[in-house]
């Protein structure tokens, strides 16, 4: 891989991070540093993985918390291994049930779209198949920040902010009072470079991590959580907790200019991503910022959304085999659509067959690709009294539509939008990359591996580029910073391209490569947050 550290192509210019012993990249400093001083005491690199994130559910708790999900990629002697924690719905709801309680879609707040927790799942098996200090150890960061208190940083603030402005509109009745006494003491959101805190948060992590994960699932927090969703009139009970294992997964993956791009398989969508790239591998002599290149980018992107809108769901009740989708032919044949103007996009039919994302790294060679997320900023809007634990509402991306493969199921795995990325070349980490951000996940993947192997870009650059983010039907937008000429020869074939006013809905990313011959570690994170690298 060759680029040069002191290029940066783009107005934001920021040079990327070198270290040998060990790097943390998170959107939020704290939490980088707590990964940081995790490494430094004798901790590895999934040890200092799991400190970050559970510190980023105190210090950054509008993009993701202890109840929701998570999904890791993990290299450690020689292999790539993946950890899927995202949880089930409940086993008694149903779509009639749902429907019944006066829904024509799942909601987006309150009990409904609660679905099993993943994030405490996924920290205590990363800790006792990989790590080399106790859950309990590693968690110490995290409880500090949330007993003292800590300053608040201020993306984390302005995220915070208009959630609770959209909050404090959409969520009536007492079951969400406990949400806003947590996270709006005194009736508002904290103020960037306020103190904030939070005692309950800090006891149930602590609950956690003395009993290795399972009082969330099994002991007193599970009771807590059964009770307050039966009050809320929700589905999740003390079985559907007990009952969650998360699981280990074989990552899948497609060729891309010599290197192999990975990702978590269904249910995610990192299937997406790998399609997209999968098309454009086709194609020869992309020139960076020129709209042919941003063309191919969108078109290869709506395609790849197209079918996996319809086709991905919990893996055990896909209709298509992945590796379909991800040959060579399917590619071909999807790439052949792509024409000179912007165009509809459409699922084919393949052969039969708010969110963190962090990255680590040691010095013997570990590395972490981690993301984690209540979805939609704060979640459901329900905060478990007492505990901290806002829930997720992941749920509400299944379909009420019975021939949905997506639908409502008994035990299912929705669709799923947290990805974390990997990238090898001839058998050999480079490293963990993601970005975070609901559609924008796949889609900040395709442009930042691109910046990265089609264009020379070292991390930094690669995260600064500015980006397009293509919503639905021909509608894409573009931040500020995005080239005018480009947008304009886009508008001119067709695309309806729309300049966002801020940068917020463009994802916020993490990349951290290793260089094969010497160990050297080289990382980036994304401007539109906080975050630092932290290294050794």
């Amino acid at each position: 891989m060759n680029y040069d550290p002191l290029y940066h192509p783009y107005p934001s210019y920021r040079t990327p991070a070198y270290a040998h012993k060990g790097m943390v990249a998170t959107s939020q400093p704290l939490a980088a540093q707590a990964g940081l001083d995790i490494l430094k005491q004798g901790g590895n690199a999934i040890d200092a993985a799991i400190a970050a994130a559970a510190a980023l559910t105190v210090v950054e708790p509008c993009s993701n918390g202890i109840g929701g999900d998570a999904f890791a990629l993990v290299w450690t002697k020689g292999k790539l291994h993946g950890l899927n924690a995202s949880g089930p719905a409940p086993k008694s709801i149903s779509i009639d049930a749902v429907r019944a309680a006066g829904h024509e879609a799942m909601p987006s707040y309150g009990a409904l779209p609660v679905t099993i927790p993943g994030a405490p799942a996924a920290w205590a098996e990363l800790s006792s198949k990989f790590g080399r200090l106790s859950l309990a150890d590693t968690l110490k960061p995290a409880i500090r920040y949330a007993e003292e208190g800590f300053p608040v940083s201020p993306v984390v603030a302005h995220n915070w902010g208009k959630s609770f402005a959209l909050y404090e509109k959409v969520l009536k009745g007492d079951a969400f009072k406990p949400w806003f006494d947590t996270f709006a003491p005194g009736g508002r959101p904290p103020a960037a470079g306020e103190i904030w805190r939070s005692t309950d948060h800090a006891r149930t992590l602590a609950l956690i991590g003395a009993s290795e994960g399972s009082s969330f699932y099994s002991g007193e927090l599970a009771e807590r959580i059964a009770q307050f969703i039966a009050e809320a009139g929700g589905y999740l009970t003390a079985s559907d907790l007990s009952a969650f294992r998360p699981e280990w997964v074989q990552p899948i993956s497609t060729s891309y200019r010599g290197y192999d791009i990975w990702e978590i398989p269904p249910n995610g969508q990192g299937l997406v991503a790998l399609q997209a790239l999968s098309i454009m591998n086709g194609y020869e002599g992309l020139q960076i910022n020129a709209a042919d290149t941003y063309h191919k980018q969108i078109e290869a992107m709506k395609l790849a959304f197209a079918d996996g809108h319809h086709y991905i769901t919990d893996r055990a009740k896909m209709k298509v085999d992945v590796q379909s989708l991800l040959s060579p032919e399917y590619a071909e044949l999807r790439r052949s659509l792509i024409g000179e103007r912007a165009r509809q996009p459409e699922a084919g039919k393949p052969a039969a067959g708010g969110t963190v994302y962090l990255a680590t790294a040691d010095g013997e060679g570990n590395m972490v690709s981690f993301i984690q997320s209540n979805y939609m900023q704060f979640g459901s809007g329900l905060v478990v009294p007492g505990t901290g634990i806002a829930l997720q509402n992941r749920g509400m991306d299944f379909s009420l539509d019975p021939e949905h493969a997506n639908r409502l199921e008994p035990g299912k795995r929705t669709y799923h939008t947290i990805i974390p990325g990997f990238l090898t070349r001839g058998g050999q980490a480079i490293g963990p990359f993601g970005v975070m951000g609901g559609i924008m996940q796949p889609q900040g993947h395709l442009q930042t591996i691109m910046n990265t192997l089609d264009f020379g870009l070292h991390p930094q650059a690669a995260l600064d580029a500015p980006r397009w983010q293509w919503t639905r039907d021909k509608t894409v937008l573009v931040e500020h910073g995005f080239p005018l000429a480009a947008a304009q020869a886009l508008a001119r074939i067709g695309h309806d391209v729309q300049i966002a006013l801020e940068a917020s809905s463009f994802g916020r990313g993490q990349i951290i490569w290793r260089d094969p011959l010497t160990g050297v570690l080289c990382g980036g994170t994304d401007s539109r947050a906080d975050g630092i690298v932290a290294a050794w």
